[in-house]
């Protein structure tokens, strides 16, 4: 792959882990500002231990690896990152929360809350901003997770199954947002088990088993061969064929190891370069 110097990410043979034997091998793939990518592969493929190299929590050994690296410059939103809905605190306080790694030592002014309240009407949530968060529905919560997000001016968007456990008007508006970020040049990076959203919303996909099996345009790439050959070890269905083998591949890698292991692989998270 060329170098393309208006990616927000670009990395070219890319292996990913926590020590001793890499997770992920052979990752080749750039996203460009107003783009989103979509991560497909099984459990244990190697996805979170992407998000977390491009994140500096894994190590990772690559011929060209380019993320960014400014401050708020990677925003996220991971399955994990829920709020206890019985906090006192409202929507609003919430996504001012995300302003924290542009704030340093300063106190928030006019133009944070000028941030906070573009993101918010980006998740088409601002009359909801005064609404405790415990309060909102699943969808609107998990959109109010996202304008946190971007209440950092990320240029580059981590959405770890951004859509699971969403009823269907919570997945269209979700939808919606996404759209609205990429119109505004956000990148995004996408992993979902969702193959027709992945066609909804993602202009390439990314589809990885421990290696990596395609990237491409999302219809060139979400064909019944390519899937086939990434779902080896699991059960799923894919335009109205049933694919099923063994299960032999799904634990020889744990995708969730301590991120921190005693083994380096390659550089150090804060050797990487920038982009620009």
């Amino acid at each position: 792959m060329s170098e393309q110097r208006d990616a927000v990410v670009e990395i070219q043979g890319g292996a990913f882990g926590y020590g001793g034997a890499p997770v992920l091998t052979g990752v080749t793939f750039a996203v460009q500002p107003g783009e989103a990518v979509a991560l497909i592969g099984p459990n244990g493929a190697g996805k979170s231990t992407l998000l977390a190299g491009i994140l500096g929590l894994a190590q990772h050994r690559a011929e060209r690896f380019r993320v960014p690296t400014g401050k708020g410059e990677i925003g996220t939103l991971s399955q994990s990152s829920a709020i206890d809905a019985a906090f006192p605190v409202t929507l609003e306080q919430v996504v001012a929360m995300g302003r924290t790694p542009r704030l340093g030592l300063r106190w928030p002014g006019s133009g944070d809350r000028a941030v906070v309240a573009d993101a918010l009407a980006a998740v088409g949530l601002t009359e909801h901003r005064r609404t405790r968060f415990g309060d909102l529905s699943g969808g609107q919560r998990q959109r109010g997770l996202l304008a946190r997000a971007l209440a950092s001016e990320p240029r580059l968007l981590l959405l770890d199954e951004p859509f699971n456990g969403l009823d269907q008007p919570s997945r269209d508006a979700l939808i919606e947002t996404i759209r609205t970020l990429k119109a505004r040049g956000v990148a995004l990076l996408i992993t979902t088990h969702d193959l027709e959203l992945a066609r909804a919303v993602c202009d390439r996909t990314l589809l990885v088993n421990q290696r990596q099996i395609a990237f491409d345009d999302t219809d060139c790439v979400l064909t019944l061969e390519q899937v086939e050959a990434a779902f080896a070890s699991h059960v799923m269905e894919i335009d109205g064929h049933t694919l099923a083998t063994t299960e032999h591949h799904a634990a020889e890698f744990p995708e969730h190891r301590h991120p921190f292991g005693d083994d380096q692989l390659g550089e150090p998270a804060g050797e990487r370069d920038e982009a620009r």
